[in-house]
């Protein structure tokens, strides 16, 4: 009962179909995040694409200035000199063939996949298990690289994958309700002008159709789009 009424109270805060301003939007979900637990605040955006055409896809990675507020489990494909490097650079989890084997036994013990080179003979063998999931490892996403310590680095510090999914909708966790608003709206702007940057050749129309925050256990509010268009 007490959590239906918290819910129920939350909801009044917000006034349904009513487009916030982006500074006002974050208040109100950071005011509605009173779960017992440090809640995401997430920024879904709808995009005036069909992602089933391959023009048409969007995804890639944006650092966010002010982190996630997550810790994000890096596992790297190396060999030699490379594999030593991601393991001073902060890996959680380091390997050639062990690594596949694991991964094959569906132990999935990373958040982020990153490789070299000369190791994607040996992961390509693992598509049909981290392609689903999203943790193929890309070289236009930066995640195939010689630059392990590099890759590492800002998967550790803040970066952010975005998607589209088959509706056209980009949604990534942009830190916590513990943040400082002025955190979370600088996290959301960057978030914004990257996906905005990533438009594809293939996309008419309107592009950034609608934008949405919200918490884990809180109720989402719309944000006023035409601060962003033009």
């Amino acid at each position: 009962m007490a959590k239906n009424k918290r819910i129920a109270a939350a909801r009044s805060k917000v006034t349904f179909g009513q487009a916030y301003g982006l500074d006002e939007a974050i208040a109100l979900v950071k005011g509605n995040a009173t779960a017992k637990f440090d809640e995401t605040v997430e920024i879904s955006l709808n995009l005036g694409i069909d992602p089933r055409h391959a023009d048409q896809m969007v995804r890639g990675f944006v650092s966010l200035p002010n982190g996630t507020g997550k810790t994000l489990r890096v596992g790297v494909f190396a060999r030699g000199a490379k594999a030593e490097e991601a393991t001073a650079a902060g890996a959680d989890i380091v390997g050639a063939e062990d690594l596949m084997e694991k991964v094959q036994a569906g132990e999935i013990e990373f958040d982020r996949c990153i490789a070299t080179p000369d190791m994607m003979a040996l992961v390509g063998r693992l598509g049909k298990i981290l392609g689903p999931r999203g943790l193929m490892p890309n070289p236009k996403l930066g995640t195939v690289t010689m630059d392990v310590k590099g890759a590492i680095t800002a998967a550790k510090s803040g970066q952010v994958e975005y998607r589209a999914e088959k509706a056209g909708i980009v949604h990534a966790g942009i830190g916590k309700a513990s943040f400082d608003e002025a955190k979370l709206a600088e996290n959301a702007r960057a978030f914004i002008d990257a996906v905005q940057k990533a438009r594809p050749t293939g996309a008419k129309g309107v592009y950034l159709k609608k934008i949405a925050f919200s918490s884990t256990m809180g109720p989402g509010v719309q944000v006023d789009t035409s601060a962003f268009t033009g």
